[in-house]
């Protein structure tokens, strides 16, 4: 469907025409229309189909149609990364529309509380918050929500799972009964509809492709010891001088530290990023990767769900995930808005259930890759064997990727 198809503002269809998008994804086309009909809306879809147009869109319409003196419109996330980004995004499309928006989220040096708590009382059209950055305003008194008329819930199973339950039961007790709830999850455990069923009245449901990696990411495996991961790391790197952005996933900031040290290179930066970091360096180190001035991201968890980080050429989970559905949010930051991407995972002897578990939710075996000859002669140095009736081959997963290997779907 076209963006002019809808029943859009002409000013916000100009932001929009402005801004490139001519179509709508999936997720847009289905649940704009829900949302500028007042419904409340439980949308499920993976990370990178456009969730957050898919509800900015029709706020942001209503606001221009209405143009209230209050906060319109209240966005619960589970991460600070995810709050700025949202921020950016409504910043971007009503750039020209004379709409406020503010990022309300803790973490940083605490200059800027008096600006989130100026927003808070006077009102902003557009207040996106972490749970606990704003019970400790609400808490102060002055924040006035008596007349919000749109609740989000973004990444509503990563705040669940979190432990945000209470909190967001907490802040939504300041909200008005009546108002438009909208709750968009990656996942739809029995957690999600428990709550939906306290907070939403008939909620419409989209639930699109649930727990699918992109068609584009090209996945693979590598059944491994633990010391031959970074060798292997190393020489995926050096292969592939194309890849200008990679992003690894390590389970513990311990092994963060390590990987960082490890791969260092005069020829390009390596940099690692996780909760230890001051919010500011955090932010400076995001926007290193996103400008490709840093080529290697190494992170912990905090970056699975919810960061907008455009052309990832190569995802590696240097250790498997233990939650299958982070498996999916992880390669979900490769291949995004239907390009290409790369994706592997680093599997040891003790892991084996854990990647049978993913593959049972998606529904496929992921291609295993067979190792590069001089890291396979490390195996035989390793108490941690996998034997395998392949024979080495350096470049396999090079050449398959150039040739357009895919994972078929499920049958």
């Amino acid at each position: 469907m076209l963006f002019d198809e809808l029943d859009l503002n002409p000013e916000l269809m100009e932001s929009i025409d402005y801004m490139g998008f001519r179509e709508t994804t999936p997720i847009q086309e289905k649940a704009i229309p829900v949302i500028l009909s007042g419904s409340d809306l439980i949308g499920c879809a993976q990370t990178g189909t456009g969730k957050t147009a898919a509800y900015l869109l029709p706020i942001i319409n209503f606001i221009l149609g209405s143009r209230p003196s209050h906060t319109h419109t209240l966005v619960l996330v589970p991460t600070r990364e995810l709050a700025i980004q949202i921020d950016q995004q409504i910043q971007g499309l009503a750039y020209m529309l004379n709409i406020t928006s503010l990022a309300v989220y803790g973490g940083g040096d605490g200059s800027g509380w008096d600006q989130e708590k100026t927003a808070l009382s006077k009102g902003a059209d557009i207040i996106v918050a972490t749970p606990g950055r704003l019970i400790s305003h609400l808490n102060q008194g002055y924040v006035k929500f008596n007349q919000i008329e749109v609740l989000v819930l973004d990444e509503a199973d990563r705040m669940l799972d979190i432990g945000f339950y209470d909190d967001i039961m907490h802040i939504i007790s300041y909200l008005p009964k009546k108002r438009q709830t909208l709750m968009f999850s990656a996942t739809m455990p029995p957690k999600i509809r428990s709550m939906s069923k306290h907070i939403m009245k008939n909620p419409v449901e989209i639930a699109l492709e649930m727990s699918k990696p992109a068609d584009g990411v090209i996945q693979a495996v590598y059944k491994l010891s633990d010391n031959q991961k970074l060798p292997l790391i190393k020489s995926l790197i050096a292969d592939n001088p194309d890849y200008h952005s990679i992003l690894i996933f390590s389970s513990t900031k311990k092994k963060l530290s390590e990987i960082v040290r490890a791969l260092r290179s005069n020829s390009y930066l390596v940099q690692g990023i996780s909760s230890d970091l001051e919010q500011r360096d955090r932010e400076e180190t995001l926007l290193r990767f996103k400008s490709r001035k840093t080529r290697v991201l190494v992170a912990t968890d905090v970056l699975s769900r919810g960061i907008d980080i455009k052309d990832i050429d190569l995802v590696i989970n240097f250790d498997v995930p233990s939650d299958a559905e982070d498996y999916v949010h992880r390669v979900g930051r490769t291949a995004r808005a239907e390009t290409t991407g790369a994706a592997i995972t680093l599997i040891n002897k003790m892991d084996m259930q854990k990647m049978e578990r993913i593959e049972k939710l998606i529904g496929y075996k992921v291609y295993n890759a067979p190792l590069p000859s001089f890291i396979a002669e490390m195996h035989e140095k390793s108490p941690e064997r996998h034997p395998s009736s392949r024979k080495p081959d350096k470049g396999k997963f090079k050449r398959r990727k150039a040739t357009g290997y895919r994972q078929p779907p499920s049958r």
